[in-house]
């Protein structure tokens, strides 16, 4: 019974055998202790910080969906049981909705917080459609999806795995905020201010500096890393492709 027991949680010897203990040999008592003190152990450390954690991406016909499951430290992110949950909320997230995921997360999160000993949080789940998705996680930490309109899923990965790599803030130049060009104007204004130049010649050094701040900071301008000849505008007019949307979410 105990190995029974500790097969079907997962929990530690020494806790199946208390709860059989409590029980007084009843397999169904004892689940529902173990239950119970799961809960109860999640509820004392739900006030920790869980900033560290999992990104999953599940994809298959013309659907992609991120799931970000959270717990304190690195090690834990590195866990077997912890990553086998990450997959199993993901999975449900991708087959069944997030509304499913979210109604099923408690249950599921709790058993392996008695186990591991550490807060665990699902965090976002996003979920994209469109005819030509790209996805790529790096390490865990960081995750993006690409969704295109024409080219292929190996072009929408090669630019996932960009994005993964130069942090793009903005699609274009035309996504950047006002506000945010205000600030850069003001910033690279001073820097000038003392040159010995004339005013003309001032205001185009100021024009040029904006210019290649932003474009560093936009996906399209970008240089592609695996061809830095070609801008990845340049690539995907090479392939017929056009970049809908993309979303890069990292943990820290």
């Amino acid at each position: 019974m105990l190995k029974e027991l500790r097969d079907a949680t997962g929990i530690s010897v020494m806790q199946c055998k208390k709860a059989l203990e409590e029980a007084e040999g009843s397999m169904e008592k004892a689940l529902m202790i173990l239950k119970k003190k799961s809960s109860d152990i999640a509820a004392k450390k739900a006030d920790r910080t869980a900033a560290d954690g999992l990104i999953v991406i599940k994809k298959g016909d013309g659907k992609a969906v991120m799931t970000i499951l959270n717990c304190e430290t690195d090690f834990v992110a590195k866990n077997d049981d912890f990553i086998a949950l990450a997959n199993t909320l993901a999975d449900k997230a991708f087959t069944e909705g997030e509304e499913v995921a979210r109604n099923a997360s408690k249950e599921l999160i709790d058993p392996v917080i008695q186990k591991i000993g550490e807060n665990i949080v699902l965090g976002e789940i996003k979920t994209f459609t469109g005819p030509v998705i790209g996805t790529y996680v790096h390490n865990g930490k960081s995750g993006v999806v690409t969704v295109l309109e024409g080219g292929t899923e190996e072009i929408a990965r090669d630019i996932a795995m960009h994005i993964a790599a130069m942090k793009p803030e903005y699609m274009s130049r035309e996504d950047v905020p006002a506000e945010k060009i205000a600030l850069a104007k003001e910033l690279f204004e001073k820097e000038i201010a003392s040159i010995d130049k004339p005013e003309d010649i001032k205001a185009k050094m100021l024009q040029g500096k904006i210019d290649t701040y932003f474009k560093e900071l936009s996906l399209l301008d970008q240089p592609f890393v695996k061809n830095p000849e070609l801008t990845i505008s340049a690539l995907l007019a090479k392939n017929g492709a056009h970049l809908t949307s993309f979303v890069r979410q990292a943990i820290m």
